[in-house]
């Protein structure tokens, strides 16, 4: 299963393929690679068909996917001790991890969509999503902190599945939605619950700063993981306060995807966030 984890190492921002406890920086390793093969101009060209951004990465397409992997298997096929002196080659221990996105074009995410926490909070089930937007600046690194404002104490946690898109499109009919997709993460849609509520919309209590904890990886969408099976824990202290199944969300991905898509133009590395079950605060 190909995994990617954005990371930061000597103050560089790197693409990289978890291998185990190791990352693979496969811009690097594809530069290796091609100067194995005799091109000269092989730092150009690594950059142009393997950036080292993510969002650059995702805009390039399946062909950057395709010679990521390959640059993978190239690493694999050098001694250890070699790959990591060449700096191709990491323990994921010596690189700071960063949210899987940094700078993704939009962050929209997905209200109410298991029953049992749309009845949990006293509201009614939607016939259609409910859609919010969250800015860029909101999202946190895994492990990173969670910053509790100080003008509220009522912040809630709320564990949800995303996914990140890596194909363009507006008007996506649902039977073609999947394509469309990059891969999927875990976040934390941290809610300051008396800003949202004490209005009709979610963009207040859904943006103070440090409240998106995502990642650490993305998961490929072409690895033949199937997001409408996985369980969603959330911990506090160590406590399961959140235990459910995205089979039980109200409206699957390519649902969201088509109703998303009928509002706005979906990009290489736009997140959408697709809501939490219940067990919140």
């Amino acid at each position: 299963m190909t995994i990617l984890m954005n990371f930061r190492l000597a103050n560089a921002d790197r693409v990289g393929v978890v291998v185990g406890d190791n990352v693979v920086d496969v811009n690097l390793a594809y530069r290796a690679m091609v100067a194995d093969d005799g091109t000269a101009d092989a730092a150009a060209r690594a950059e142009a068909e393997v950036p080292a951004d993510m969002l650059r990465f995702l805009q390039a397409g399946e062909g950057a996917l395709a010679r990521a992997r390959a640059a993978t298997g190239y690493v694999d096929s050098l001694e250890e001790a070699d790959a990591r002196q060449a700096g191709l080659l990491h323990s994921r221990q010596e690189v700071q991890v960063l949210v899987p996105i940094v700078n993704p074009p939009k962050v929209i995410c997905v209200a109410r969509n298991f029953d049992a926490h749309a009845k949990e909070a006293g509201k009614v089930v939607s016939e259609i999503p409910i859609v919010f937007a969250r800015f860029a600046n909101t999202l946190v690194a895994d492990g990173g902190a969670v910053v509790v404002p100080r003008v509220s104490h009522q912040v809630d946690w709320e564990g949800e599945l995303a996914f990140v898109v890596g194909k363009p499109g507006r008007y996506i009919a649902r039977d073609q939605a999947m394509v469309h997709l990059a891969g999927y993460s875990v976040f934390n849609d941290v809610s300051v619950r008396d800003y949202q509520f004490r209005v009709s919309q979610y963009t207040s209590g859904k943006n103070f700063a440090a409240s998106g904890p995502m990642g650490p990886v993305l998961v490929l969408a072409d690895e033949g993981l199937d997001p409408h099976d996985l369980q969603i824990v959330t911990r506090l202290n160590g406590e399961v306060m959140q235990d459910g199944n995205t089979a039980d969300m109200i409206f699957d991905i390519p649902r969201i995807i088509a109703d998303v898509s009928e509002i706005m133009t979906l990009e290489p590395g736009d997140v959408i966030v697709t809501g939490t079950p219940s067990g919140v605060g």
